[in-house]
């Protein structure tokens, strides 16, 4: 029999999920270039790993959102986890058959099962706790899906680029993804045997909240953020280990670059601890806005600079980037009350930007050079500092709050 939990354990249990799904997107930063040289592929084919991986985002968000509703959030998770397993289990075919395509549609699999935990935990976390501090909750959540995503590309270097000259070909990402899959497997059963706090989202709300979800111009809003920033996140991401083993740039081997990715999403891990702690004193749109500035200052800079200058500043990217998805998201979700859930299930949906953005970037990468590239994503962040400005001076109530 399930047992009941406090609303402690319950955030500890589901920020576990955080660290999952974070440790998985990060593999891709490390998949595409190994399967880039596996298949010799231009940079727009590699970067249809993102465009399947996120695109899934966009596709299942709808039913995951039904899925959670009629099933319940623990429920939601052990079926959210049971797909990922499956779409791990998937890279075994597609890595023995060795055609590009079946990585893809493992992949696909694969985000469909963190569609449904993404639509589960993070409107979970977000009200789990007092309203006002549902910025600095979800950052401290985010956080540890940050250590995930530090934590990704160390293991994938470690089983999958550093064979890269071997014999082992495709075949040697079997081992890696057959061991996420018994994680997952193992995490899901925990869940069976856990009742999480039911909670009242109605409770949460700051005001009756009635009508589409699209006449919410701030979670309308919030949804083109979200679009833009995980596009920008992949993007840059997904183009480090090939711009760092350019010899103008780090003149680094694969194994080398693949290892420095960690620094990308590390710095993320560290500023959303810090980004939790100041959210609990200044106005989250206010932090929100200097990250953006800081992030496009960076860019700038890595894009008009060499040598370790240039592989530095787009590695510090990461820190700045780190409150901005949470932040984003509790943001367009104040307030919504009844409508939370829709709007969680249209912020999920809006993920789908890292399927775009990678490929943007690839055309651009293609066409000029990797370097120039990362200018695209400087577009992602400059709108972001207009979401949040936009946000501090609609509500002047939010440093009280905070």
């Amino acid at each position: 029999m399930a047992k009941q939990i406090n609303q402690k354990m319950a955030f500890y249990a589901m920020t576990s999920l955080f660290f999952i799904w974070g440790f998985i997107t990060a593999l891709n930063d490390i998949l595409i270039p190994f399967l880039k040289a596996e298949f010799s592929l231009s940079y727009t084919q590699a970067m249809l790993v993102q465009f399947c991986f996120f695109g899934a985002y966009f596709l299942v968000s709808p039913l995951a959102g039904r899925v959670v509703a009629k099933f319940g959030y623990r429920n939601g998770v052990f079926i959210g986890l049971s797909t990922l397993a499956l779409g791990c289990l998937l890279f075994i075919p597609a890595a023995s058959v060795k055609e590009y395509a079946l990585f893809l549609g493992a992949l696909f699999v694969l985000a469909g099962g963190i569609t449904v935990l993404q639509v589960s935990a993070n409107p979970y976390v977000n009200c789990l706790g007092e309203p006002q501090h549902a910025a600095s909750r979800l950052n401290l959540a985010q956080a540890i899906n940050s250590l995930g995503h530090t934590a990704g590309p160390l293991f994938g270097t470690f089983f999958i680029l550093s064979a890269t000259s071997s014999t082992a070909g495709a075949e040697q990402v079997q081992l890696p993804y057959f061991l996420i899959a018994l994680a997952a497997i193992t995490v899901a059963c925990s869940f069976k045997f856990i009742e999480l706090p039911k909670l009242d989202f109605e409770q949460q709300k700051d005001v009756e909240v009635s009508g589409s979800i699209w006449q919410q111009k701030h979670l309308v809003m919030g949804a083109l953020g979200i679009f833009l920033y995980v596009g920008a996140e992949v993007s840059i991401g997904g183009f480090l280990v090939n711009y760092f083993e350019r010899p103008e740039i780090g003149g680094l081997t694969t194994k080398q670059a693949g290892n420095m990715v960690a620094y990308y999403w590390g710095g993320a891990m560290i500023g959303r601890f810090i980004g939790s702690i100041l959210m609990r004193k200044y106005a989250p749109s206010l932090v929100l806005a200097l990250n953006a500035v800081m992030a496009v200052v960076l860019l700038m800079v890595t894009v008009f600079s060499t040598g370790k200058l240039a592989m530095w500043s787009v590695l510090a990217v990461g820190f700045f980037n780190s409150i901005m998805f949470p932040t984003i998201f509790s943001l367009a979700i104040r307030g919504l009350g009844q409508l939370t859930a829709k709007g969680s299930g249209l912020l999920c949906q809006a993920i789908v930007g890292g399927a775009v953005f990678p490929l943007l970037q690839a055309v651009v990468a293609d066409k000029f050079s990797v370097q120039l590239s990362f200018l695209v994503p400087v577009f992602a962040y400059v709108y972001i500092l207009f979401f949040a400005m936009s946000q501090y001076k609609g509500r002047a109530q939010e440093v009280s709050a905070a």
